[in-house]
């Protein structure tokens, strides 16, 4: 690959990661009630998801996704079911804040002591598994990387060794990009930690995962 090539490649997946989407809202949520430490899991588990699905379009997976109409409309309808999920559980923890839990880590746990560090371990989890599967279940990105990545793979290259160097820079910018958002956000996490703001963060967030959901299910790409 060219130096060239190397720098478009570098600058279409640092848009693609600037364009709001629901992995977007996931990261502004916990890097506003934790900072960029808490946004931590969920950048993890994003990549973790890029990462198979480099893997998979590498393998031909994403090309047979791409290719099939039931396929495609399968994934899409369980993205959809799962944006819808994440949206509700958003909403049902605004009704669960406080004055008392406003202010508490990015999962609204309050307290010290074995209790706190394992409910901080389980959050941690949950937190991963919510970016694992959002882009897990995300069309676009099968789509992404069945079309793109291979307009970068020289003939006669090594398909495998190319596509996950290739998913290695992406997560590198995608990770970058998305930790500066919530260190930014995470700067005024004092405000975002006030009970009634909170709740209003949780609202949006929720409003706005189902939202993207509902879209996902009925927009025909």
């Amino acid at each position: 690959m060219t130096l060239s090539s190397l720098a478009g490649f570098v600058v279409a997946v640092a848009l693609a990661a600037m364009v709001p989407g629901p992995t977007t809202a996931l990261v502004i949520r916990r890097g506003a009630l934790g900072g960029a430490r808490a946004a931590a899991p969920v950048i993890a588990g994003m990549q973790a998801g890029l990462s198979a699905w480099a893997l998979a379009s590498a393998w031909g997976l994403a090309a047979l996704v791409a290719a099939s109409e039931v396929a495609f409309l399968v994934l899409r309808v369980v993205g959809a079911v799962v944006l819808v999920y994440l949206g509700v559980q958003a909403w049902r923890a605004a009704r669960a804040v406080t004055e008392d839990n406003g202010v508490s880590g990015a999962d609204g746990n309050g307290g010290n002591g074995a209790g706190d560090e394992a409910a901080a371990r389980a959050g941690w989890w949950r937190a991963a598994g919510a970016g694992l599967l959002t882009n897990l279940t995300n069309p676009k990105i099968a789509v992404f990387a069945f079309a793109f990545y291979p307009q970068f793979i020289s003939p006669g290259a090594d398909v495998l060794t190319t596509t996950m160097a290739l998913a290695l820079l992406h997560i590198v910018v995608d990770s970058t990009w998305f930790l500066v958002v919530a260190a930014f956000v995470g700067r005024v996490r004092a405000f975002f930690g006030r009970a009634n703001v909170r709740r209003h963060l949780e609202r949006i967030t929720g409003t706005v995962l189902i939202a993207l959901g509902l879209r996902l299910a009925v927009h025909q790409p």
